[in-house]
């Protein structure tokens, strides 16, 4: 191991002045072309994470959760809200047991494996709701350091990462419909951007689900905030609410109702796609060994016990009941 990072350590000092800068904007500028796909983009992030230093730190996560929200909002364009409130109402129970029961397991396997409270509660409200953007939302709310926060948002990215890749295999191996792997997706992985790359991999059907049930899903940020802020004695004026939720409704209500909006949609739908596949490559860039290496193992084994149990316990329920 250190053989590998005194390589890659002489390697780029060896690089030119601002090369990794170049490089950065180069595999950003690949993302642009369809031909690069939301598994490909955010290898080519991660790769990009063990060899070289990221160019923009301060601004990468603020750029990843501005793209993030501005291509969910455009993917309203490409649904229908007819397909919406079904789609909405069948996952509603799905979505209050699912929240209830990773808080609970995240409670209790918290207090057993003896993981921080503020970081035990941002693993467990990451996995119950919407990953990087709960976490985000809470912490503020409930005082969390920047330890707490990064630790959270390291598991929850990394657990993503694997889904991204794994759930469309799995998805296939079980012969899960359209329906099911998009209900599936939107309950068992964390973040929006995932649930959109992996449920995009497997049909059209299954991404206009997933992203429907998992933005309704979202919008569990603000009771969940306002409790957080009760159980911690946080700052109700931190508290954040998910607005973009609402720009993705009026999107698909215009996409409904508006014909006129019909003509621009497809190329609306295709720039948020793209835009969605630069978001995984940015995702993937901030994660780099060290960032993995400061997770900590009791964190680790918290996130994977609820991520696991969520993904095996949805996929039964939408087998049977779907």
């Amino acid at each position: 191991m250190k053989t590998i990072k005194s390589i890659i350590a002489g390697c780029y000092l060896r690089l030119p002045h601002n090369a990794n800068k170049i490089i950065f904007l180069t595999g950003a500028g690949f993302c642009l072309f369809p031909v690069i796909t939301a598994p490909i983009a955010l290898i080519m992030g991660l790769v990009y994470a063990q060899i070289l230093k990221h160019p923009f730190p301060v601004y990468n996560h603020k750029a990843t959760n501005f793209l993030l929200k501005i291509s969910v909002v455009g993917l309203g364009f490409g649904m229908n809200i007819t397909t919406a409130l079904h789609a909405g109402k069948t996952g509603f129970f799905l979505t209050i047991g699912s929240i209830l029961l990773v808080l609970v397991v995240g409670y209790l396997s918290g207090k057993l494996l003896k993981t921080d409270s503020k970081t035990s509660f941002l693993i467990s409200a990451g996995t119950a709701i919407c990953g990087g953007s709960a976490i985000a939302a809470l912490s503020p709310a409930i005082n969390a350091k920047e330890k707490q926060i990064s630790v959270a948002l390291g598991i929850v990215f990394v657990l993503n990462s694997v889904a991204l890749f794994a759930f469309p295999v799995i998805g296939h191996a079980f012969n899960l419909s359209q329906t099911q792997f998009g209900m599936w997706c939107a309950i068992a992985i964390h973040d929006t951007s995932s649930v959109v790359g992996a449920a995009s991999r497997y049909g059209a059907q299954a991404l206009e689900i997933a992203t429907t049930v998992k933005l309704a899903r979202a919008l569990w940020i603000v009771p969940l905030t306002f409790l957080s802020v009760l159980l911690f004695k946080g700052n109700r004026s931190k508290i954040q609410m998910p607005y973009f939720i609402g720009l993705f409704i009026l999107a698909l209500l215009a996409n409904t109702y508006i014909s006129s909006v019909h003509f621009l949609a497809p190329y609306v739908v295709y720039l948020s796609k793209i835009g969605l596949t630069l978001t995984l490559f940015l995702i993937g860039s901030d994660l780099s060994f060290s960032v993995l290496k400061n997770v900590g193992f009791k964190p680790l084994v918290q996130g994977l016990i609820l991520w696991i149990m969520i993904s095996i316990v949805s996929l039964w329920v939408v087998i049977c009941l779907v």
